[in-house]
């Protein structure tokens, strides 16, 4: 649907013609100041910086954006020259760059000061920008014809590692010369790894709602696959053993029942139940982990279930004499009180 106004021509000399957006600028609050030639826009610092404002001086490193107030300044021939000024939020002091057509440069002149990248830097090279001669340069080199054949085979080299590193950066592109088939390699691989985090997360939830864990599980790391090679958890007897045997033996009852009405009473049935399947999950593992790695703990219980093994007495032959004597002595040192045997005359 139209608007009122939409498709309607009003000559030049209408009386009475309709204004749209009078109030507002096209670039809304970017041109606040639009009435001063000031216009803010997103500015990226090309090198490292001092901030002057800061207690210490703090470093701001090279790429750090800001919304900075662009402005015309002055004219370098009929290049202009622009200055961009921001704000460092952390101590609120004021930068000012300004561009240098003369050199094709950057220059901080307020509120900071570029890093110094010390003797090896060898100028503006280091940082990416192209190498001008100086007027010192041009001069040695038209006086001195081995100052100007040094600085021509210098220009070789650099022009030579230049090429290189730049059909180095075309092979790198060759990669992406079918975006197409490219961006479906990329988009596969998301895809097969995005099923494997669903599957990992379901694990998880599953892990959650069966043991009633109030807690996040954290991801598997190295560190916690070799602790575990290195545990051996024990059968259904390790966990039954004495709660004494891993309670701390200093324990203030009185403190810790206070403590346990006032949580029980401010938890809902649901926290309780929850916490309840989480210290009993806690104390099996304790448990099962202690009987495995520690032997005697279990060992007074296991004396005492296991049977101690009896050895059977060798048999030996003995004489009628041995045979009297002590069953003598047997009755001296202790009365009989089973009835006497009846001997019966043998057939």
């Amino acid at each position: 649907m139209q608007g009122f106004n939409m498709g309607r021509y009003y000559p030049p000399d209408a009386s009475n013609p309709p204004t749209f957006n009078s109030s507002s600028h096209p670039l809304g609050k970017r041109a606040n100041k639009i009435s001063q030639g000031i216009l803010t826009v997103r500015f990226e610092l090309p090198f490292a910086v001092w901030c002057d404002h800061c207690t210490p001086s703090a470093i701001v490193g090279q790429g750090v954006r800001f919304n900075a107030e662009k402005k015309k300044v002055g004219n370098y021939y009929s290049t202009p020259i622009w200055s961009f000024r921001m704000k460092h939020s952390a101590c609120g002091g004021w930068w000012e760059v300004r561009t240098d057509p003369k050199n094709a440069a950057y220059v901080v002149v307020e509120g900071a000061k570029k890093r110094d990248y010390g003797p090896e830097d060898s100028g503006a090279e280091a940082q990416g920008d192209l190498k001008f001669l100086t007027e010192e340069e041009k001069a040695r080199r038209r006086d001195d014809a081995f100052a100007n054949l040094e600085g021509k085979m210098e220009d070789k080299v650099t022009e030579k590692r230049n090429r290189e590193r730049v059909e180095e950066l075309y092979d790198h592109s060759e990669v992406w010369k079918d975006p197409y088939d490219n961006n479906a390699r990329l988009r596969r691989e998301f895809r097969e790894k995005r099923k494997l985090w669903k599957r990992e997360d379901q694990h998880k939830a599953g892990m959650q709602d069966k043991f009633s864990l109030g807690l996040d599980i954290a991801e598997e790391t190295e560190a916690d696959r070799m602790r575990a090679r290195n545990i051996e958890f024990g059968g259904p007897d390790a966990g039954d053993l004495d709660p004494s045997a891993w309670k701390p033996l200093f324990d203030d009852n009185n403190t810790t029942d206070t403590h346990a009405s006032v949580t029980r009473s401010a938890k809902l049935k649901s926290g309780i139940a929850t916490e309840k399947n989480r210290q009993a999950l806690q104390q099996a593992l304790i448990g099962n982990t202690k009987a495995a790695i520690d032997p005697f703990l279990t060992s007074g219980k296991s004396a005492k279930s296991k049977p101690t093994p009896t050895f059977s007495a060798l048999k030996r032959k003995r004489d009628s004499a041995d045979d009297a004597a002590t069953s003598r002595d047997v009755s001296a040192t202790k009365p009989c009180n089973t009835a006497p045997l009846v001997q019966y005359d043998s057939d």
